[in-house]
């Protein structure tokens, strides 16, 4: 009788002979129910007839007519550049309006006192009184081929008449004109405030952007600062190793002088001040001034 191990052993022997035997069943099953392979299809047979050698060959037929291909268009003219006509400017119209300025109401009697009394920077009042009076009665001044300047060489004798009027230059030959007929009729002026022959020159503006505004008065109790120029200039004549002088320069006022003097002082108006700024703008400014460009570094050792 079997033991309880032994009887394991064949009850798995027994199941893995059963799995087998199933296994080479099921596959031979499948094998003899595969169809067989089909055999290839027949190539059909193509039979060509050959004809014999000595038959000559019918030609063959002629190539059907093709198209003929259109005509290449011409290659392009190069473009030339053609230069406008030369037309004619029309002429500016007559009925737009031309800048003018007119002219400045002449001095009055009171004007003419106070400048007849004003004896210091040359009888500064007096001359730009007397250049007042004549653009007054110069006229209107309209923009075009007549405006401009001239200046002239002014000689007055110590009872007021005229005694010299020279033109050192001019940029309009209509506003000489005016200003040299403006001069001749100019009505009797006081005396000098000096009592001597006063002799200047002046600028008239017959323009429509300029006008002659009144100078400024402040500073003219001051001493005028000496005119600088080369020392060591050799005129040609004097001995080449001396030097010139130094300029003389002016001396102040004392108090008393100076108080005297501060009473003959007019206040000055805003136009003279405006304009007393920008000429010194003009003359002092400087372009280098308005860069906003960064120094470069001066490198170590320069």
């Amino acid at each position: 009788m079997l033991k309880m191990p032994e009887r394991k052993h064949l009850l798995a022997l027994l199941l893995s002979v059963g799995l087998h035997v199933g296994a080479i069943w099921g596959l031979t099953h499948a094998l003899l129910r595969a169809p067989a392979p089909s055999e290839p299809p027949a190539e059909p047979v193509v039979m060509v007839e050959v004809p014999p050698l000595d038959v000559p060959l019918p030609p063959p037929p002629p190539p059907e007519a093709l198209p003929s291909p259109p005509p290449s268009p011409p290659p392009p003219k190069p473009l030339v550049p053609v230069a406008p006509p030369d037309l004619p400017l029309p002429p500016p119209a007559d009925d737009r309006p031309r800048a003018f300025q007119e002219a400045p109401p002449a001095p009055t009697a009171e004007d003419w006192a106070l400048a007849s009394t004003y004896t210091l920077k040359n009888s500064k009042r007096y001359r730009h009184t007397w250049g007042q009076q004549v653009r007054s009665m110069m006229g209107t001044a309209y923009k075009g081929a007549d405006q401009g300047v001239v200046r002239f060489r002014i000689e007055i004798a110590p009872n007021g008449t005229l005694v010299a009027l020279t033109t050192l230059w001019s940029t309009s030959d209509k506003a000489e004109a005016l200003a040299r007929q403006a001069v001749q009729q100019m009505p009797p002026l006081p005396p000098t405030p000096n009592g001597k022959p006063l002799i200047f020159e002046k600028t008239i503006s017959f323009q429509p952007f300029d006008a002659d505004v009144p100078p400024v008065y402040k500073n003219d109790c001051l001493p005028d600062p000496p005119s600088y120029g080369n020392r060591f200039a050799w005129d040609g004549k004097s001995d080449p190793a001396q030097a010139q002088a130094e300029p003389e320069r002016e001396p102040p006022l004392s108090p008393e002088e100076m108080a005297e003097c501060l009473k003959q002082l007019p206040q000055d108006s805003i136009e003279a001040e405006a304009a007393h700024d920008q000429r010194q703008l003009e003359q002092w400014a400087s372009e280098k001034l308005n860069r906003t460009e960064v120094p470069r570094p001066i490198p170590a050792g320069r």
